[in-house]
């Protein structure tokens, strides 16, 4: 997949240890909005995750997106949009480098939702589905002290508005 934007926070040494994790989000489009999970303070976080063991990268996309948002992806119908690398220190063992690779594809869903099912992290947090305008997502994923993974999806998301990230035409068709 095209790497569209790499964020090095150049905070790590390379001679530690380095944890790489895989990760697939998920771009759904609907009447100019895309498909989102929103926490208590705003932030946006585009629907995904990572794949579990075994698991391919377009099942776990399936997978996340069902279980964060309640849509179910078209088998058949997924894109992919490209890769954001990101690289630091891990921000739960100083002593690692953190390399994630986010994958980003775009998916068209079936008309008929479910209930979301939310893992206790994201219900801590607060977070809900909701359908959010581009131009929303960049301005609160971008307020000062965000997580590194929303302002990511910031960064993504501005790609999309400013067209180096093209989506396919019938997106929301």
């Amino acid at each position: 997949m095209k790497i569209l934007a790499t964020f090095d926070a150049n905070d790590y040494q390379d001679t530690v240890d380095v944890y790489e994790r895989y990760s697939v989000r998920g771009i759904i489009m609907r009447d100019g909005m895309l498909a989102t999970q929103c926490d208590r303070d705003g932030a946006y976080k585009l629907p995904g995750g990572g794949p579990e063991a075994g698991e391919a990268f377009r099942e776990a996309l399936a997978r996340e997106v069902r279980e964060e948002t309640g849509l179910r992806v078209i088998e058949g119908e997924i894109t992919e949009l490209g890769e954001i690398l990101e690289i630091r220190k891990d921000l739960f063992d100083a002593a690692k480098k953190y390399i994630c690779h986010s994958l980003f594809y775009f998916c068209r869903v079936g008309t008929e939702a479910e209930e979301p099912c939310l893992t206790a992290s994201e219900r801590e947090r607060g977070y809900r589905f909701r359908w959010t305008m581009p131009e929303e997502i960049c301005r609160e994923n971008t307020r000062p002290g965000r997580e590194p993974w929303i302002v990511r999806d910031a960064a993504f998301v501005q790609m999309i508005i400013d067209k180096r990230v093209i989506l396919p035409d019938d997106a929301e068709g």
